[in-house]
């Protein structure tokens, strides 16, 4: 899974305190969704494709399946080294809490209509000497009506040198997540990642990635499939 840290600029207009709602939605959101649900996984980047399933009823380290890469089925010998990878690093971390990161009190409506408000604010700093929290920010489209975050994007907001001889141009990460529906919560529908740059003034560290997710069902479901073809 992802595992995403970022850190944001403050934001020019004045300081508003959001809806306790969206306070309460923040304490326990995640960025990659609610666990207990299995999913399709597929990415997109540098030209080539990979497909991978999560099946969240499973032990921890057995829970990822390579579907295909490159639209080919994976053979014995990439599915051996595809199974390594799980064996020597463990899966349990998890995405960081949004809570923990952002400043809620730099929060400031930036648009509102009759369904949505975005938001946009800074987060806190991962730590103590952060070279990018002054060049980024996070954008957040709140749901009204159900009371959820339809989408977070964190960009910057001007060219940053992350550490000596590299230059960001462009970085730009945009989440989106479903509105929830009777029989599922929100859930994280699409990760795409945009950055543009140099290292040491003529190396190109350009990079696209999207990260989509389908076939979401929750793990009960999951292990009564897996006992319906394993009698």
């Amino acid at each position: 899974m992802i595992f995403l840290f970022f850190s944001l600029t403050a934001v020019a207009a004045p300081s508003l305190d959001p809806k306790p709602e969206l306070a309460e939605v923040l304490k326990n959101f995640r960025t990659d969704g609610p666990k207990g649900w299995s999913f399709t996984q597929s990415t997109t980047a540098e030209g080539r494709t990979m497909i991978e399933h999560y099946d969240s009823a499973r032990p921890e380290f057995n829970r990822w399946t390579l579907i295909s890469e490159d639209g080919r089925t994976p053979n014995d010998e990439a599915q051996r080294r595809y199974r390594d990878k799980f064996s020597r690093y463990s899966s349990s971390g998890t995405a960081p809490q949004l809570s923990d990161q952002i400043d809620q009190t730099s929060l400031v409506v930036e648009t509102e209509t009759v369904e949505r408000i975005t938001y946009q604010g800074r987060l806190k700093p991962s730590e103590k000497e952060d070279r990018t929290a002054a060049f980024l920010r996070a954008v957040i489209v709140w749901h009204k009506a159900t009371g959820t975050i339809e989408s977070l994007v964190i960009e910057n907001t001007a060219p940053f040198a992350p550490s000596f001889g590299v230059k960001i141009e462009q970085m730009k990460t945009t989440m989106t997540y479903s509105l929830p529906a009777p029989a599922q919560p929100s859930l994280l529908q699409s990760v795409v990642t945009r950055l543009r740059g140099t290292a040491f003034w003529i190396k190109s560290i350009d990079a696209d990635m999207t990260v989509a997710y389908s076939a979401y069902a929750p793990a009960a479901a999951s292990r009564a499939t897996r006992s319906d073809s394993n009698p």
